[in-house]
């Protein structure tokens, strides 16, 4: 006779008191534990780069406003703005790169519009190319 033979066939037992558990409650007791709940996310935050805004001369500053000036005058051109992002959750962003048409631009807020509803604060512009400004020169 083997060791567990005489008990190898007999049915699991069933509890009188307590009801079978649930096959998704079973499972989670074998789910991983982290003791450092958010740990993981603040090394990956910590880890993400963020490039320093660029601060423009005034001499930079006033060409963009020149072009943006020009801009006004000519009928909706495709333009391609490089412009800065602030990161929300840490210092400095990022520098995105949209072309498309003007739509409208609002001096009183600061803000330029274009035809895909992008709202970009003029400030945040760095630069602003378009072949209309070949006439400017």
């Amino acid at each position: 006779m083997n060791k567990y033979e005489d008990i190898i066939n007999l049915q699991r037992p069933k509890s009188k008191k307590h009801p079978p558990m649930s096959l998704n409650n079973r499972s989670a007791q074998f789910a991983p534990f982290s003791a450092l709940t958010g740990y993981e996310e603040k090394i990956k935050e910590t880890a993400r780069v963020t490039t320093p805004k660029i601060e423009l001369t005034e001499e930079e500053k006033l060409k963009i406003n020149n072009k943006i000036s020009w801009l006004k005058e000519k009928e909706a051109s495709e333009i391609t703005i490089t412009y800065f992002i602030e990161d929300k959750r840490k210092k400095g962003g990022r520098y995105q790169k949209i072309t498309g048409k003007i739509k409208r631009i609002d001096e009183v807020e600061k803000q330029l519009f274009l035809m895909d509803k992008t709202k970009i604060s003029i400030e945040k512009i760095i630069n602003i190319e378009s072949n209309i400004f070949e006439d400017m020169l």
